[in-house]
This record gives C-alpha cells, sequence and structure tokens, in this order.
C-alpha cells in the first residue's frame, strides 16, 4: 500500500507550523522568566554586592541572553560574569549557563559553560524562585573566587 504523498507533504508543514509557534512560546517565556525572575534577583544581589564595596550590572539582549556582572572589588573592571541564555532556534526553555572570570583586573578571562541549575527541566524554569537564583549565583562567584585565591602559578 503506497502512502498518499500529499498528505504526508501536508503533515510536513503541520510540523514546520508546530515548531514555529514553539520558538514564539519559548522566546516569549524566556522575556517572562527575564522580567518576573532573573532581573529581580539581580537587582537583590546588586543591592547587597554595594555593601562590600563591589559594583555590579546586569544587561538583557532580548529574546537571547541574560547576563550578571561583579566587578573587583572598588574597581570598574568585570572580575565575574554569570549569563543565562536560551539558545538559538530552541523549541524548549533548555536554558545554558556561560561563566565567564579573571582571577586579576589584567588577567584574560576564563570562559565555560555548564547546565543552567544543574540542567532542570524546561517545564520547570518559570518555576524558579528567585533565591534559587541568587544562591547559585552566589555558589558559583564563590566557588570560581576561592579558586582564583589558591591557584597556584
Amino acid at each position: 500500500m503506497e502512502k498518499d504523498w500529499k498528505k504526508q507533504l501536508s503533515e510536513v508543514f503541520e510540523e514546520f507550523a508546530i515548531l514555529e509557534n514553539c520558538k514564539k512560546e519559548t522566546l516569549q517565556n524566556f522575556d517572562h522568566f527575564c522580567e518576573f525572575i532573573a532581573e529581580p534577583a539581580f537587582e537583590s544581589l546588586e543591592e547587597e554586592f554595594k555593601d562590600y564595596g563591589v559594583k555590579t550590572k546586569y544587561k538583557r539582549d532580548k529574546g537571547k541572553s541574560i547576563l550578571f556582572q561583579i566587578n573587583f572589588p572598588r574597581s570598574r573592571v568585570d572580575n565575574f560574569q554569570y549569563i543565562i541564555y536560551l539558545p538559538k532556534n530552541s523549541p524548549e526553555m533548555k536554558l545554558k549557563l556561560r561563566l565567564k572570570g579573571r582571577n586579576e583586573k589584567r588577567s584574560l578571562k576564563k570562559e565555560w559553560e555548564e547546565p543552567f541549575l544543574g540542567d532542570i527541566e524546561a517545564s520547570e524554569v518559570l518555576n524558579i524562585q528567585q533565591d534559587t537564583l541568587i544562591q547559585d549565583i552566589i555558589d558559583h562567584y564563590r566557588n570560581f573566587t576561592l579558586e582564583s585565591f589558591t591557584q597556584q602559578e
């Protein structure tokens, strides 16, 4: 029995339409995540870092990524960056984490990637608590800084 190729072609275009809708919904969800979870968490962290003489900033690249940057104490030079990003053309909220840091103000940045929040399920991203995100940033910053202080040349 031969397949109806017209029906098969129709199904292909239906699948394409479903994927496009998923990608649009994922972008909307990522923007929602940035606005209601990440940015308020970053603002809270920013206030606390000020107490230690450390400037921070955050920047959002709409539909792509959101970055939280920590400078060296009493400096404008960035020390550590925590970047949450949505892979290009992603049909689901499977976020990635890119980290960058430098040991000294004049050293080159080291860059590496990890799964975001231990490879959290896409369906759980919009349920993340701000405190969970803040704790993850602090843990990564602490680990990087401790490694920098104890690194032997």
